[in-house]
């Protein structure tokens, strides 16, 4: 089973237990992470799926009853339950299943009334069997993918939801153009993953056709080291998957970031990875990418990647 905070996010007081002896002391774990975390320490538990894919999907509902989602992004690759890479579409579900999974969280939404932007969250076994995991009432990080592919500005249509207004469009005037990938860049070693705060020296990154860069960083900033370590979000869109890798690694290959380390070598190195490629990804996908067939660490070669 795994253990979750209640009021939790970003991988913050979650344990998993595979035998009975590790619950008492993972549940203690848990709880003392999720009160340092979010000043609460209930935690609840949900049995725990090995290797899952991380799919997800955007809703907007207004107060007038309108629901509308907005396709699903793919969120599987992750360290220690944090998100690494985004992906919209995801590859995985086949169209019967994603008519089915968007009605499925419309229908959800509203059931309970929802307004606001918001997000429903799945895990896919390898069996293609679905579990819901949480809804968050919220904007996410990752919100960007879904706009590159929908042309529509989610952060104006939650303001406008706010202010009482009506979803403009319906269901069937929504239209999916491409793929968009995003990069979450953290100012951490891309080996060791360790913090890297201080002062950037040159900050640059490249516009172009399918480019977007989200970011507070610049030259001569300074990169506290008591908030998040997320620096940059890198999105790139492309008429396909392919097309939206290819520009993803231009982009990251030609962004400078001197004075401190980030994870861009890293990034890089999984653009590059056959699985990635290919769309074969879970969650386990970092396990089995630090550590090649022979059981050595691939940790050692990430700073060639640029």
């Amino acid at each position: 089973m795994i253990i979750k905070a209640s009021s939790g996010g970003g991988g913050r007081g979650m344990r998993v237990v595979r035998a009975p002896d590790e619950l008492g002391p993972s549940l203690k774990t848990a709880q003392r992470e999720a009160q340092a975390a979010f000043g609460v320490g209930d935690v609840y538990l949900e049995k725990y799926i090995d290797a899952p894919r991380h799919i997800e999907f955007q809703v907007l509902g207004d107060h007038h009853g309108a629901v509308v989602h907005l396709g699903e992004r793919e969120c599987s690759i992750q360290r220690r339950h944090q998100k690494l890479f985004e992906d919209s579409p995801s590859m995985a579900p086949t169209e019967k299943m994603r008519r089915k999974l968007g009605n499925t969280v419309v229908d959800a939404a509203k059931a309970v009334q929802y307004t606001n932007a918001g997000t429903f969250e799945f895990l896919m076994d390898q069996g293609g069997n679905i579990y819901f995991i949480e809804a968050n009432t919220r904007l996410q990080v990752e919100h960007g993918v879904t706009e590159l592919v929908t042309g529509l500005d989610i952060v104006k249509q939650q303001i406008k939801i706010a202010a009482g207004e009506r979803l403009p469009f319906r269901q069937g005037d929504i239209t999916f153009t491409g793929h968009a990938i995003e990069c979450r860049v953290n100012a951490e070693h891309p080996e060791t993953f360790t913090p890297s705060p201080g002062l950037i020296h040159a900050f640059s990154t490249p516009g172009g056709p399918g480019v977007r860069v989200d970011t507070f960083a610049h030259s001569e900033c300074t990169i506290s080291p008591y908030y998040d370590s997320l620096i940059a979000k890198i999105m790139a869109h492309g008429r396909d998957r392919t097309e939206a890798i290819a520009r993803m690694r231009r982009t990251l290959e030609m962004t400078v970031v001197d004075g401190i380390h980030t994870t861009i070598p890293l990034h890089l190195k999984i653009l590059a990875e056959p699985d990635f490629v290919a769309g074969r990804l879970s969650t386990a996908f970092m396990e089995r990418f630090q550590v090649d067939p022979k059981g050595d660490s691939k940790k050692a070669n990430l700073a060639e990647a640029v």
